[in-house]
């Protein structure tokens, strides 16, 4: 038989709590990661310079691509007001020929040739009318120097026209030929002048404008 005390360590071994189970093993943070280099150099440090690098190239190209996008703009803007103020030239010119064209008229066919005058002088007057609101929009100082000039050719020149629509047609070759007696115009050289000079300051004025 067992002894009292034999029966009091059995007891105690039965009332005792069981043993905890392990804990859950946490794995240690392994060592950090050291940056990616080739030969001794630190290959992450040169990849930020070089996207930094990229990034600055692609600022600069953008920018130039926009500077030559504007200059472009501006002179093509240069060129088209220059031609445009050398077409109101050429409609004065044209004006001014008139003289000269009534005086050549056929006289064999005085009907068709004052239809065929009169329309040709209708439409260049259309023309002068149209320039003369063009230039005054596009440049006040040019566009007074260009309505002078036409104000002074309608008196010039067209006082010229009533004088040939007044003398008789060619008959023959030899009157194709106008002495400065008949038709003179000098008088309007001064006023040329005075447009081309206008129109060339306005135009190295519109060369160093900045947009």
């Amino acid at each position: 038989m067992k002894s009292q005390s034999e029966y009091q360590s059995l007891a105690l071994s039965a009332t005792a709590a069981p043993p905890a189970p392990d804990a859950p093993t946490v794995p240690s943070p392994g060592p950090t990661p050291a940056p990616i280099s080739y030969d001794g150099l630190d290959i992450t440090g040169w990849i930020g310079i070089v996207l930094s690098a990229s990034v600055v190239a692609a600022f600069v190209s953008g920018w130039v691509s926009v500077w030559l996008a504007r200059r472009k703009g501006r002179e093509e803007e240069r060129s088209r007001i220059r031609d445009t103020f050398a077409e109101a030239f050429q409609t004065y010119a044209d004006y001014k020929e008139f003289p000269y064209a009534v005086r050549r008229r056929d006289a064999a066919r005085p009907a068709e040739e004052r239809l065929r005058l009169s329309e040709s002088m209708r439409a260049v007057q259309s023309r002068l009318s149209y320039y003369e609101s063009w230039t005054t929009l596009e440049s006040p100082t040019v566009g007074e120097a260009y309505a002078t000039m036409v104000k002074q050719s309608r008196i010039v020149a067209g006082g010229a026209v009533r004088e040939a629509w007044a003398a008789p047609g060619v008959s023959d070759d030899a009157d194709m030929n106008i002495p400065l007696t008949r038709v003179d115009l000098t008088s309007l050289t001064p006023y040329e002048h005075a447009y081309r000079e206008a129109v060339a300051k306005y135009l190295r004025a519109l060369a160093t404008r900045r947009f």
